[in-house]
C-alpha cells in the first residue's frame, strides 16, 4: 500500500468516526490554537512597542546623571528617568560647559544635543476656558531628537534662547481648547505653574501624539495635559538651576554606538572621577530596543510553553484513540498480514493515520489561533502579525506529535501475530 492509499484510508477511517476523531483532535486544536494565539499577540505587541521606540529615534543616546550607589542597575532606569536614592546637588549636574567640550571632542559622532528642563505642571486659563499643561524649557535641537511635527508657525530657535524670550510652542489640543477655530499664532497665554505666573506669546503649534508605550490617551481632549515648550534659558530663570539631570545626544548615521558610548564615558571620567556620589551613564535607544524585544520574546515563549502543555495532553489522546482503533481493527490487521502485508506497511498505515489526525487538528488550531490572536491584538489597539515561521513551526509540531504518539500503537499493530489477530473477536 503506497502513501496515497494510506492517506485515503486514514481519511475514510476518520470520516467513519467523525465525533471520535473530532474529540481526539480537540486537544491538538486547543494546544496549537493557544500557542499560535499567544505568538501572534506577542509578535503584534513586540512590533508595536518596537515601532513606538523607533519613532523616538534609533540614533538617540541618553546621557544621565547616575548615583554611584546604583551602578550596575542602570539601563531601563536611566532611560525612564529614575535616579538613585541620593539627591544630586547643583555641583553634581551635567553642565553646558561639559556638553560644549563633548561636542568639540566628538564632532564626527554627535549630530546634535537635545536639552530639556522641566518646570512643572500647571494650567493656562482665560475666563472659563482652560487647558492643562506641562511646561518645559528646550533648546532648538530638541525637535530633532523627539520627532515633533510643527503644524504651523515654528519651533523654539537659538535667538529665543539667547534672548530668554517669553515665547511658547503649544499643542494643537491646547490651541483647540483655548482658541477654538481661531488662529492661535501671535496670541498670548497666561501660564501658571506652582508659584510661577508668566505671559507667553505663541509662536508655533505642534501635532499632539499619544504615547503608545504609555497606553495612549485616557482622558478627554478638554482635560488632556500636553507639553508647552519655552526657551531653555527662560526655563532656567524660573527653576534657577544651571545644570541638567539628563540630555539626549543624537549621533550621525553609521556611528558605532557602543564605541561612542565607551569613548564618551572615558571623556566624562575626568569630570566625575573625584565625585564620590555621582557619575554619568549612557543608554542608547538601539540597546534599549534590543533589551525590550528580548524581554518580550522571553515572556512570550514562556507563556507559549505553558500553553503547549495542552499539546502533550492532546498527544496522549491521539495515542489512546489509536490503541482503541487497533483493537477494533485487529481482524483487519490479521487479514492484511495473512495476504502478505509487511510489519513496516502496517506500521506506516497507522503512523500516517495519527499524522493525519494531528495535521487536521493542527490546521484548525492554526486558524483558531490566528483569529484569537487578531482579536486580542485589535483589543489592545495593535496591528495583528501572524508570523509564517510560527505557522510552519506549528505545522511541523503537529506532524511530530503524530509520529511520536502514533508510533507506539502502530508498532504494536505491526507486531500482532496474524493467526491470533484472525481469531480475535
Amino acid at each position: 500500500m503506497n502513501l496515497k492509499e494510506n492517506i485515503l484510508q486514514a481519511l475514510a477511517s476518520l470520516k467513519a468516526n467523525r465525533m471520535r476523531a473530532f474529540l481526539t483532535m480537540l486537544g491538538v486544536i486547543i494546544g496549537i490554537g493557544a500557542v499560535i494565539a499567544i505568538m501572534t499577540l506577542g509578535d503584534s505587541v513586540t512590533g508595536s512597542v518596537t515601532d513606538s521606540m523607533s519613532g523616538l529615534g534609533v540614533n538617540n543616546v541618553t546621557l544621565s546623571l547616575q548615583s554611584k550607589n546604583d551602578e550596575g542597575r542602570g539601563g531601563m532606569r536611566e532611560m525612564m528617568g529614575f535616579g538613585g536614592g541620593t539627591s544630586a546637588g547643583e555641583e553634581d549636574l551635567i553642565t553646558s560647559e561639559m556638553l560644549d567640550e563633548l561636542r568639540a571632542n566628538f564632532p564626527d559622532e554627535i549630530r546634535s544635543v537635545s536639552i530639556s528642563d522641566s518646570v512643572g505642571s500647571g494650567q493656562t486659563t482665560s475666563g472659563r476656558l482652560y487647558a492643562n499643561l506641562s511646561l518645559s524649557g528646550v533648546n532648538e535641537e530638541y525637535v530633532i531628537a523627539n520627532s515633533i511635527t510643527v503644524a504651523s508657525g515654528r519651533f523654539i530657535n537659538s535667538r529665543d534662547d539667547e534672548g530668554s524670550k517669553k515665547v511658547a510652542v503649544v499643542s494643537d489640543k491646547l490651541a483647540g481648547n483655548m482658541f477654538g477655530s481661531g488662529d492661535p499664532l501671535g496670541q498670548q497665554i497666561t501660564i501658571t505653574v506652582g508659584n510661577h505666573v508668566g505671559v507667553y506669546t505663541i509662536v508655533g503649534i505642534y501635532e499632539y501624539q499619544a504615547n503608545a508605550m504609555m497606553g495612549g490617551q485616557t482622558v478627554s481632549d478638554k482635560d488632556l495635559s500636553t507639553e508647552v515648550y519655552i526657551p531653555l534659558s527662560t526655563a532656567k530663570r524660573i527653576t534657577r538651576v544651571d545644570g541638567f539631570q539628563s540630555v539626549t545626544l543624537i549621533t550621525n548615521s553609521g556611528v558605532d554606538t557602543a564605541t561612542f558610548i565607551e569613548d564618551a564615558t572615558h571623556f566624562f571620567d575626568r569630570f566625575y572621577s573625584r565625585n564620590e556620589d555621582f557619575g554619568v551613564s549612557f543608554m542608547s535607544m538601539e540597546s534599549m530596543m534590543d533589551t525590550m524585544t528580548s524581554m518580550l520574546s522571553t515572556i512570550q515563549l514562556a507563556i507559549a510553553a505553558i500553553a503547549g502543555i495542552s499539546l502533550l495532553v492532546g498527544g496522549i489522546g491521539v495515542m489512546n484513540i489509536m490503541l482503541v482503533s487497533i483493537t477494533e481493527r485487529t481482524r483487519e490487521i490479521g487479514t492484511r498480514k495473512a495476504i502478505g502485508a509487511s510489519n513496516g506497511a502496517i506500521r506506516i498505515q497507522f503512523v500516517v493515520e495519527a499524522i493525519i489526525i494531528c495535521l487536521i487538528g493542527g490546521f484548525i488550531g492554526i486558524v483558531l489561533g490566528i483569529v484569537l490572536g487578531s482579536v486580542g491584538a485589535s483589543i489592545l489597539g495593535t496591528p495583528a502579525t501572524a508570523s509564517l515561521s510560527n505557522i510552519l513551526l506549528a505545522t511541523g509540531f503537529s506532524m511530530a506529535i503524530g509520529v511520536f504518539f502514533g508510533y507506539y500503537p502502530a508498532n504494536k499493530a505491526a507486531k500482532l501475530d496474524p493467526i491470533e489477530a484472525l481469531r480475535y473477536e
